[in-house]
């Protein structure tokens, strides 16, 4: 009776062990679990060791991987990066069912530009989870002018220099700075990502594009102080569909003309987007002084604005705040932008602004069945510098 009931036991002993880690199994050959080396799912004991030890682990083998870190809190205290240069493996997979927490105390990060930092790395996936960067007493810091502030604060999690990146379902609270940053990769798929972050808090753009190609971001609702999406210069082959966005600055390609050498922007789309209360919806902006940047090939489809303060708008004397502006003329070239099936609600009556550059005009801009309206009020268009054609309904009356 008792090798019965031991047996019994033993089953569901394995039974449970099958169910805590089911999650974790994927189509790998390797899994590693972070509490096999010290990780602690209490929120209290720091867990940054462990990770940058199973990281070493994974590395050394050139199979297939996956990295398991189940239900609970992880405090990673320390700016951590990620290296691929020494990796064999070229699929590695991060499956996040728990919380990755900063911590409370702004002033570790703050100095560091990073908080979670991939760099040169090939193959890696992180599915699911939530990290939680605790910006809000640096947010705090900063609206209150205060001189002991760090000068930046830490993305939350960056790719550098890497390729064939997969984010899917992963949630992106409360960032010090932008919360997640793509820099220098090539095929990279963005997929169910939540970013939340309070309408005020400064520098906290959701997803940042730069000096990347063939980037999709799909299904990604965005909430934060910032550009939900920044595009930066050196973008190429970007697709988002499916983004709703707000609160925050909207979808912006720029600040461009920051250097007169920089890369161009170019075959850039945006499909069925959603934009609730932002500052700006579709916006192009680079600052007033020489540049041979560019941006051409942009398709803006199917848009909502509900409330937004500035629905279409390029802004070549882009200068936040009129603090140091250069005060030139923006060297960079705008042509080819398609505006199509946009449609809404402005919170100001100019619901469109083309005020483009005195040098180099905009060219190529074209307005199909645009409809946005202003309550109690009549929208309106400007135009500078600005040249194009309107196909169909446009509201206001174009001024192209």
């Amino acid at each position: 009776m008792a090798e019965v009931t031991r047996s019994c036991f033993s089953r569901v002993a394995l039974l449970i062990l099958y169910i805590l880690h089911q999650s974790c199994v994927a189509k790998s050959t390797l899994i590693f679990s972070v509490l096999s080396f010290g990780a602690k799912p209490n929120g209290a004991i720091d867990s940054t060791q462990a990770f940058l030890d199973v990281w070493t682990a994974v590395c050394a083998s050139s199979d297939s991987t996956t990295i398991c870190i189940p239900k609970g809190r992880y405090l990673l205290r320390n700016a951590m990066v990620f290296k691929g240069d020494n990796c064999k493996s070229t699929y590695i997979t991060f499956r996040i069912d728990g919380t990755l927490i900063a911590s409370s105390d702004y002033r570790v990060l703050g100095q560091a530009n990073n908080w979670l930092s991939f760099e040169g790395v090939t193959g890696v996936s992180i599915i699911g989870g939530a990290l939680d960067a605790k910006g809000t007493s640096l947010w705090a810091c900063k609206l209150a002018g205060s001189t002991d502030c760090p000068n930046g604060g830490a993305t939350s999690l960056s790719f550098t220099n890497s390729k064939n990146i997969n984010i899917n379902g992963l949630m992106s609270l409360n960032s010090q700075m932008f919360h997640i940053v793509i820099n220098g990769c090539q095929d990279v798929r963005i997929k169910g990502v939540k970013v939340n972050a309070a309408g005020n808090s400064p520098n906290t753009d959701g997803i940042h594009v730069q000096l990347s190609r063939n980037v999709a971001i799909f299904n990604t609702s965005i909430k934060t102080g910032d550009d939900c999406v920044s595009i930066g210069p050196g973008t190429k082959d970007l697709w988002i569909e499916q983004i709703t966005c707000g609160p925050g600055h909207g979808i912006s390609i720029g600040s461009l003309a920051k250097d007169l050498e920089e890369e161009g922007v170019q075959n850039v789309t945006v499909k069925n987007a959603i934009f609730k209360g932002t500052q700006n919806g579709l916006r192009i902006k680079s600052w007033a002084r020489p540049s041979n940047g560019f941006v051409q090939g942009v398709q803006f489809l199917d848009v909502v604005m509900l409330n937004v303060q500035n629905p279409i708008v390029i802004d070549q004397n882009y200068c936040p705040h009129n603090i140091n502006c250069p005060a030139q003329v923006s060297g960079v070239r705008v042509n080819d932008v398609v505006y199509r099936n946009i449609q809404g609600t402005s919170a100001t009556a100019i619901a469109i602004k083309f005020e483009c550059s005195a040098t180099n005009p905009c060219s190529g801009i074209r307005l199909e069945n645009v409809s946005l309206t202003c309550r109690n009020q009549e929208v309106q268009s400007h135009c500078a510098n600005a040249n194009g054609k309107i196909v169909g309904t446009v509201q206001p009356n174009s001024c192209l």
